[in-house]
């Protein structure tokens, strides 16, 4: 008999003819041959009601306590649900995070899931019930009750889909799947029908709040298939799997992170460590860091820009203050009226121009460009604030992203393809040699032989990017790193690129017939270097992935020249001749630390 694990947000247990309503969804299931377990949130704006009375009596709340009573807003809802399980005449039993033996650390309000006892919820479902799971929280070692921060039923559900090898891990919630952006700013957005793990995991961490980043990390981690369902329907939803809905489509999502901020540490020494210092500071207050840019030295003296949530930027702005105090850097400087764009696709991994289509859609439209940082997988730009909602919607018609690929694929296809080649997951054998949400390697690269070529002094003005890689296109450049960030204090930029060694004299050339064109500040390229990836999981939610990396290249006395960050990978160019040692020392850090 197949096991499934249905997830049911606040929105859809807010009343009494909801709780029911999702009572029948799973007394379904279960007449339809399947053991079912349900992970249930707060009924509506219980949690945020329980915040606001804590906020009454404690301006400042005890994190300890505040867990405490966070917790009760699940427990309401599972005993409501396991009622009306009753009442439709099918057995139901209702199990807090700690009943059901879920073990975390005592990082309370945001902990971590360390491990899943099966055993009772397994004997439960053996003689016939529905196990009614509160999301959100668990217990740590001294039997404290923890909750696991914002998306935590999503990651309870997953996760017990995960221990208990479910067939699949249906999300309940109030829109009918996952959209190629937000449905409430363009309502021309298409609903897809697969994402894959990956696209999905740079869309959430860029807003995409139909699931939260920690529950993708899991099911890619662990191979479960998510199934995004509306509560209020029977519309078939979104899968999320390995495989993308389209093998020919460079892009399939594009996303707003409305409230971000920039902060640049100006003319920091060129040496290594200067960015440990950084951004171990950072890490030390467990604020999240976005896009991270630094590009080549100048004079020995690197600028370093990095986005936080604007909420962030005054305890940002506190943690780094002593840091650059002791590096002596020039300045820092911070701008909270900025916003980030984002496309995201697996077929960018291969296809060339992704970028300048972009950059060219968003200058026709008269949108500057401030900053931009790509992966293999996204490109983010970030644009003025009063311009953002602007900015999506044109890189959205840009990619014709309203319109379904003519290759797009279903579930079913996709299992019957997995079917024919033989594929099959082995969720348990790999369970019992994981820890749940540590962070998980799946990638230590080395890409040598690599040129980059740098722009200083470009105007901050529309169309300067669209003009440059299209011209770099023209002439067969494929370029792989992009990195754009401020190159001073009178608001000019630098652009630097990574490039094979074999095209940098046609990207030089490139890049000399723009300076002479836009009267650029001047040139600089240069061979030797090599670019280090560390691709995993969970390298976003853990925030100290980039300390760890950059206090290992220091100690071993390897200088970073350029960073750029995405949720799956950390890019660093060194220098090409310490590039094997720097992978060696970084894969030894990685396995102690996580």
């Amino acid at each position: 008999m197949s096991l499934i694990v249905q997830k049911f947000g606040g929105t859809s247990v807010a009343d009494a003819e909801k709780i029911l309503a999702a009572a029948r969804k799973a007394v379904r299931a279960q007449q339809q041959g399947h053991k079912v377990v349900m992970v249930v949130s707060a009924m509506g704006k219980n949690t945020d009601l329980l915040l606001e009375l804590a906020s009454q009596v404690n301006e400042q709340p005890p994190a300890r306590e505040l867990d405490m009573l966070l917790s009760t807003g699940e427990q309401v809802s599972v005993a409501l649900m396991a009622m009306a399980v009753d009442s439709l005449r099918a057995k139901a039993v209702s199990l807090t995070g700690g009943q059901m033996g879920i073990h975390t650390d005592n990082s309370f309000t945001k902990a971590r899931i360390q491990s899943i006892s099966t055993k009772r919820i397994e004997q439960l479902l053996d003689a016939g019930n529905i196990v009614i799971a509160a999301g959100f929280q668990g217990i740590d070692d001294d039997l404290n009750i923890t909750t696991l921060g914002r998306g935590g039923s999503d990651t309870t559900a997953v996760a017990l889909a995960a221990v208990l090898g479910a067939e699949a891990c249906e999300i309940y919630t109030d829109v009918d799947g996952v959209y190629t952006t937000d449905p409430r700013l363009l309502p021309e957005a298409r609903r897809v029908v697969v994402i894959s793990y990956d696209e999905m995991l740079e869309l959430a961490s860029l807003g995409a709040g139909v699931m939260h980043s920690r529950s993708i990390e899991f099911a890619k981690k662990f191979g479960v298939p998510i199934h995004v369902r509306s509560s209020f329907s029977d519309t078939a939803g979104t899968m999320i799997v390995a495989e993308p809905e389209s093998d020919s489509a460079a892009v399939c999502g594009a996303a707003l992170t409305r409230d971000e901020a920039r902060i640049t540490v100006l003319g920091v020494p060129d040496i290594p460590g200067t960015s440990l210092t950084i951004f171990q500071a950072i890490s030390q207050q467990k604020i999240p860091v976005d896009m991270i840019v630094q590009n080549i030295a100048d004079g020995g003296l690197a600028d370093i820009s990095f986005t936080v949530h604007r909420s962030d930027v005054a305890a940002t702005l506190q943690a780094i203050e002593p840091a650059a105090e002791k590096l002596r850097a020039k300045a820092i400087t911070h701008d909270d009226e900025v916003s980030k764009v984002s496309v995201v696709g697996l077929g960018m991994a291969i296809q060339a121009g992704v970028a300048h289509r972009m950059f060219r859609a968003l200058a026709d439209a008269g949108i500057n460009i401030e900053m931009i940082t790509t992966s293999e997988i996204k490109i983010s730009v970030l644009v003025r604030r009063s311009q953002a909602i602007d900015a999506l919607r044109i890189v959205h018609q840009g990619f014709a992203l309203h319109e379904c690929p003519a290759d797009s694929k279903s579930w079913t296809q996709i299992k019957a393809a997995r079917a024919q080649r033989g594929d099959v997951e082995s969720m348990v054998a790999r369970l019992q040699n994981d820890a749940l949400e540590r962070v998980t390697l799946t990638g230590l690269a080395v890409t040598p032989n690599q040129a980059r070529v740098t722009l200083r002094r470009v105007p901050d003005n529309p169309g300067v990017a669209a003009d440059m890689f299209e011209s770099i296109a023209r002439a067969g450049v494929l370029v792989d790193m992009i990195v754009q960030g401020t190159d001073g204090e009178d608001g000019s930029t630098s652009i630097s690129m990574t490039v094979d060694e074999n095209d940098l004299e046609a990207c030089e050339q490139v890049a000399r017939d723009l300076y002479q064109r836009y009267g650029l500040g001047g040139v600089q390229a240069g061979r030797g270097i090599a670019k280090v990836t560390v691709s995993g999981i969970g390298l976003r939610s853990h925030t100290n992935v980039s300390a760890v990396m950059f206090r290992e290249l220091a100690d071993a006395g390897i200088n970073v020249q350029m960073i750029n960050t995405s949720e799956l990978q950390v890019n660093a160019v060194i220098d090409g001749t310490q590039a094997e040692l720097g992978k060696e020392r970084l894969q030894i850090a990685f396995d102690k630390a996580f």
